[in-house]
């Protein structure tokens, strides 16, 4: 009779099928993708030897450091193939399904691995850094990229290339061995079920640990950035949708900075609260109605442009109604949005800030209980609402407004508010709602909800402020039937309907007890299209603005104002004497030549001033226009004005400093 084996020789063999066995595949794949990744950093250290210096230390930690993010990298790379490992039944292991599905996953695993490391490589010999937003941002311009790579790289060979390695890699698993352990080890899933486990527990506590700016731990961003794993990284940058200022942008010393922007922020009502030169807190002092508390109601509506108003030369007839009010109001003929979606207006009119590199602060974390125009209305004990007509939870729009202190009114289709947020939040009936499409109810039936909130704070004895965002003037450009004579599913259309509603909503504001001690800021929160022939189109930035009801005499404003100015603006004719953080500025507190708007998309900004716009982008070039005065033509200006420049670099610079510092956070 056969000898049974020993408890030794059946412990050594267990550990060979554990490493050597069923998940030899597995665990070869998490090998070679950590020995690669290993070797681009290598590459990158030898790149950038001449910014670095001889720092063995930090090298060394950067390296261990390394280590740990490729690690978790590489694990996310395996998790199906380890869940598959340890689910498929025992009896069906070394079948051909099981090679096919093995053979498969290790070739598109490879292909992946190889892209990632060989994009990083393209990446880093144009920004010197592990993907960030720009990478993110290149999914939005899938055609332009596509085309570009196709023009600076031979496309076919590349593909050819990605393939030759994959199958090369296919190869040396079959070479090897390591496929026919993977196929003929049918370890029993008791045996399995460990190895598994291990793998599963460890990939979830290092994506719960980890972040990426725990490997920024040197003063030296090039050491920073050799740490960082680029998986890891464009994950990270997709979550947190912002890119970094000081990497990419170009900067002036801190302290000249702030010096920069205290000197240019300073209007002739204001002083500041101390000498601290990071400090850009200043007093406002109003007038003699500076306990003046009138409702306010800001509607921002969706991409109104000013070409719809027949006051810029439109001849369609779209917006007789705002076209009465630019009549009977404070109009601003020469406003210019921030940038070129919803998220980009209400930051520039709550945060009143300028557009930040990346995604705009209301879709990034931790953007809670910042200093913004809240602060000010709730020192003033106002009721702030946000209104809106679709969910709020697309976009970050609920978690940020509710991070400053506004009560939420949307659709409310069961997405929760972060657990930090402290406020409440209303469903808008089914039964009150006539008419909606894929982004939200129509605006008449999002202006009754405004009505009806603004009755509950008169009752209560309460000053209201509603920010109230429209959703009819975008696609699909429906609206409900019967209102307006012009087809279904046209911009044209949609644009007539919204100045419809409009109108409907301010006739029963009119019947209203509150409506005489209520102000409107009327204002869009972009233009319908951005697109041209230059990164940044100042024609596309064109909006319009009225301040309605405010009990004065009707007042054209055609200085250059931004949108960052409006609520200051309103707060001057208001009045208040109040402490503001806020980059927007009082128009009428403005000296003559200090108007500026600030201009910007994801990842170029600029501030235009005169005729003149100036220009910085993610390669750390400034570039400077002059602009014609209807903003369709710009000339670069060979002769570049170095005081607009260190201005609109102090500006961005700081803006940045201050939300990544926590320097914004109310106090």
């Amino acid at each position: 009779m056969k000898a049974r084996p020993s408890s030794t020789t059946m412990q050594k063999n267990n550990g060979r099928k554990y490493w050597e066995g069923r998940f030899s595949t597995l665990f070869s794949l998490l090998a070679g993708y950590i020995l690669l990744s290993t070797l681009v950093r290598v590459l990158f250290l030898v790149w950038s030897a001449g910014g670095i210096g001889f720092q063995p230390a930090t090298t060394l930690a950067a390296f261990c450091v390394g280590f740990v993010f490729d690690l978790a990298a590489a694990l996310g790379l395996v998790l199906v193939y380890n869940a598959y490992l340890l689910l498929l039944p025992k009896r069906w292991i070394g079948s051909i399904g099981d090679r096919v599905f093995t053979v498969f996953y290790c070739f598109v695993i490879a292909v992946l691995a190889f892209f990632s490391l060989l994009a990083e490589i393209t990446f880093w010999d144009e920004f010197g850094a592990r993907f960030n937003f720009i990478a993110v941002d290149y999914l939005i311009y899938t055609y332009e990229v596509i085309e570009n790579i196709n023009q600076s790289y031979p496309l076919p060979w590349l593909i050819a290339t990605l393939i030759l390695l994959a199958l090369l890699s296919i190869f040396l698993l079959w070479k090897k061995k390591i496929f026919a352990r993977s196929f003929s080890d049918k370890l029993p899933l008791r045996n399995r079920a460990p190895i598994a486990i291990t793998v599963f527990v460890l990939a979830l506590a290092l994506f719960s640990v980890l972040n990426n700016k725990m490997a920024e731990f040197s003063r030296n961003n090039s050491i920073n950035e050799i740490s960082k794993n680029g998986i890891f990284s464009f994950v990270a940058a997709f979550r947190s949708n912002e890119l970094d200022y000081e990497t990419f942008y170009p900067q002036l010393p801190l302290n000249e900075a702030y010096s920069i922007v205290r000197k240019n922020l300073l209007q002739e009502n204001q002083r500041y609260t101390d000498d601290n030169p990071e400090n850009i807190n200043r007093t406002t002092t109003g007038g003699d109605s500076s306990n003046t508390r009138p409702n306010i109601v800001l509607v921002a509506i969706e991409s109104f442009s000013a070409d719809f108003l027949a006051e810029f030369g439109n001849t369609d007839q779209l917006t007789p109604f705002y076209d009465s009010l630019t009549r009977e109001s404070i109009f601003f003929s020469n406003l210019y949005a921030t940038g070129t979606r919803t998220v980009r207006g209400m930051e520039a009119l709550v945060l009143s800030v300028p557009p930040t590199p990346g995604n705009s602060i209301v879709r990034r974390p931790d953007n809670q209980s910042l200093f913004s125009i809240a602060s000010i209305l709730k020192s003033k004990n106002y009721h702030p609402y946000f209104i809106y007509g679709g969910d709020g939870y697309f976009d970050n729009m609920n978690n940020f407004f509710g991070g400053q202190g506004f009560d939420i009114v949307d659709r409310n289709r069961g997405n929760p508010l972060s657990d930090k947020i402290s406020t409440h939040r209303y469903k808008i009936p089914t039964e009150e709602v006539h008419f909606e499409n894929a982004w939200g109810i129509c605006d008449e039936d999002l202006y009754r909800q405004a009505i009806k909130y603004a009755d509950k704070s008169d009752s209560a004895g309460t000053p209201f402020f509603h920010f109230i965002m429209t959703t009819s003037n975008h696609k699909p450009y429906t609206f409900p039937e019967g209102k307006i004579n012009m087809p279904q599913g046209e911009r044209n259309s949609a644009v007539r309907y919204t100045d419809y509603a409009l109108q409907q909503f301010i006739q029963q504001a009119r019947g209203k007890k509150w409506f005489d001690n209520t102000v409107f800021l009327i204002v869009a929160d972009h233009c319908a299209s951005s697109a041209g022939k230059w990164e940044i189109n100042i024609d596309k930035h064109h909006i319009p603005a009225v301040i309605f009801n405010l009990k004065r005499q009707p007042e054209r404003i055609s200085r250059l104002v931004s949108q960052i100015d409006l609520a200051p603006t309103l707060f001057g004719y208001l009045g208040w004497t109040y402490n503001t953080e806020l980059y927007g500025k009082d128009i009428n507190q403005t000296r003559p030549g200090d108007e500026r708007a600030f201009i910007g998309n994801y990842r170029t900004l600029g501030v235009l001033k005169d005729s003149l716009f100036t220009q910085i982008d993610d390669r750390k070039r400034v570039k400077q226009f002059v602009v014609s005065a209807d903003g369709k033509n710009m000339v670069e200006n060979n002769n570049p004005d170095q005081p607009s420049a260190a201005a609109t670099i102090s500006y961005y610079q700081t803006a940045s400093d201050r939300f990544k510092n926590k320097k914004m956070k109310e106090k």
